[in-house]
């Protein structure tokens, strides 16, 4: 369940992504990094909040979502203070790939190659994450260290995403679930096997988005909302018979 738009990670990049679209448009070009900048601090003060002598994944999802209504909160107070800019910031909000081209990938191509390398890089340790945190030390992994460096990984990939697309929910919550019922568990298969389900899942709802009520264009967060809420729901139903 902790996808980036869940947890409070995307809210983070997405309170001064839009900070900077109806504030500041002019340093509009600093979006990337300032939107990592937000989603950095999400994921400390998350963090930081769940931290109890260790953390826990469900403490990390628990304090996730009040940071979440937190910055949406912000979010909302920027829209009501700044109504008479908040044209371009709208299908931000929603999640949109409307009017994107291959300058918006050439701006997201070096955060999404260093954060895929990183990624792939540790693909072996977060499969030794998973045995557990006292197998985990056992074997010698520093459990806190890595967990913080994987977060850091996240959050530049979401933010990335969020600075380019906008805040694109439930997709971080589908694909990698639908990911692992298909190649299993293995974080070295499972990593590359999501991101290319990603592509395909996105491009779909993009589709949808776009010819489902013709001639009118959804933005694609709406059709991923309705897929990725039903699915959260299934998640939480299952969460609580184990």
């Amino acid at each position: 369940m902790a996808d980036p738009h869940i947890i409070g990670v995307s809210s983070g990049a997405g309170l001064l992504g839009i900070m900077m679209i109806i504030v500041f448009p002019s340093f509009a070009h600093l979006l990337v990094p300032v939107a990592f900048l937000g989603a950095m601090a999400s994921a400390l003060l998350i963090y930081l909040l769940a931290w109890d002598q260790g953390v826990s994944p469900m403490r990390i999802i628990l304090s996730g979502v009040a940071v979440s209504a937190l910055l949406n909160s912000g979010i909302s107070g920027l829209f009501t203070f700044y109504s008479n800019r908040v044209e371009g910031a709208v299908s931000y909000m929603v999640g949109s790939l409307a009017a994107k081209s291959w300058s918006h990938v050439d701006t997201l191509l070096p955060y999404t190659v260093i954060g895929a390398l990183l990624s792939f890089w540790g693909a072996q340790r977060m499969n030794v994450l998973m045995l557990g945190e006292a197998e985990s030390l056992s074997l010698g992994l520093h459990v806190e260290r890595y967990r913080f460096f994987f977060i850091s990984v996240g959050a530049l990939l979401a933010a990335s995403s969020v600075s380019v697309v906008g805040l694109l929910s439930f997709i971080g919550l589908i694909v990698p679930h639908a990911a692992r019922l298909l190649v299993g568990n293995d974080y070295r298969i499972l990593l590359p096997c999501t991101a290319l389900l990603g592509v395909f899942v996105l491009t779909l709802c993009d589709t949808l988005a776009r010819i489902a009520f013709s001639p009118v264009e959804l933005p694609v967060g709406i059709v991923t909302g309705v897929i990725g809420a039903p699915f959260f729901l299934y998640l939480l139903r299952r969460k609580s018979r184990l």
